[in-house]
């Protein structure tokens, strides 16, 4: 296809353009090879050790006599930081370089097309317009697209969609609830109660004591203990292992708190478990069929006497507390006597 390509001045200028720039991408070139040689470093390591060197070296060139500690210490810096300038300095020059190159580029070719009057250009140019109104055009109808979306129907009922917003304000709630639970339990573990208990060596000596409701049976076996050894010698040598406390007939394990049988309101055999302070005897009720509070004073007595005794009433009703064992009923009987039930 023929062209017009303009008269031969201008062919002429158009080579010696061409030349020009060739030679100068060609000293381009070894401008950059030259400066990517003097930062060209083979691995981490040699560029660590290129750099440090070249500081050790400047650094003993500038150090003459004995100098202090902090002297050689604020020279050192000094020399790295004037060397960091100095690599710095060379990698931006590098990048200016690029970018000189990537402009007198873009010249040439703009100096090219003012000279040539080839129609083809014109038509790639008028189809790269063309291209990019229907790609804006699309785009445009894209984001109408997204516009348009339809959301939630609010008159349906969703709540049986999952829903972050709600499941993270339920859990707040739970959360909310579970702490103010948890500081009500605290408030009462620390509430203070009057325990009446009798040291039982076949026979009662009542006594009370003040605890807190949180408390273990073993802590208020050991209070106990304190103040029963000024009264009973056989108690002097004797450790809170050899003692055990018996409430309602049922002799209670030492972890166990007072707080674990009033929050569950525990029962026993002769009485309610989560009564502690005894008003009067549970035996002598006036109305079976009414719960009351009142309960026997709890026994604290050694062990070894459990083990002599325990065919005697009334260490023969005594058993271990099984949490699982439900009271319905309160007795309180031997074996050869009147048996007593309290519904």
């Amino acid at each position: 296809m023929a062209q017009y390509k303009g008269a031969a001045s201008e062919g002429g200028r158009a080579a010696n353009l061409i030349k020009k720039r060739q030679k100068e991408q060609e000293e381009m070139e070894i401008k950059k090879k030259k400066i990517e040689e003097e930062l060209k470093i083979g691995s981490i390591q040699n560029k660590f050790a290129t750099h440090y060197d070249a500081i050790e070296q400047q650094l003993k060139s500038n150090t003459i006599g004995l100098v202090t500690l902090d002297e050689m210490r604020a020279k050192q810096e000094d020399v790295i930081k004037k060397r960091e300038k100095q690599l710095a300095k060379k990698h931006s020059e590098a990048q200016m370089l690029d970018q000189q190159k990537k402009d007198r580029k873009k010249k040439e070719q703009m100096k090219m097309a003012m000279l040539s009057f080839d129609p083809c250009d014109e038509e790639e140019d008028d189809e790269d317009e063309e291209t990019d109104k229907e790609e804006e055009t699309e785009i445009k109808e894209a984001e109408a697209g997204k516009r348009k979306r339809l959301g939630k129907d609010p008159n349906v009922d969703t709540s049986f969609l999952p829903d972050r917003d709600r499941e993270e304000e339920e859990n707040k709630l739970r959360e909310q609830l579970r702490q103010e639970w948890v500081g009500k339990q605290e408030k009462l573990k620390n509430e203070e109660i009057d325990i009446t208990y009798s040291y039982w060596d076949g026979s009662g000596h009542r006594r009370q004591v003040r605890m807190r409701k949180g408390n273990t049976m073993q802590q208020f076996l050991q209070k106990c203990l304190e103040t029963l050894r000024k009264e009973f010698n056989d108690l002097k040598l004797v450790t809170v292992d050899q003692i055990m406390y018996v409430k309602e007939d049922l002799i209670i394990p030492h972890h166990y708190s007072f707080y674990d049988f009033i929050v569950t309101k525990a029962r026993g055999k002769s009485g309610p478990l989560f009564s502690f302070d005894v008003h009067a005897d549970v035996r002598i009720v006036s109305d079976a069929t009414v719960e009351k509070d009142e309960s026997h004073a709890g026994k604290v007595c050694l062990r070894s006497w459990y083990d002599r005794n325990k065919h005697i009433f009334p260490a023969s009703r005594w058993e271990p507390y099984d949490p699982e064992k439900r009271w319905d009923s309160y007795t309180v009987s031997d074996k050869n006597a009147i048996k007593i039930t309290v519904k």
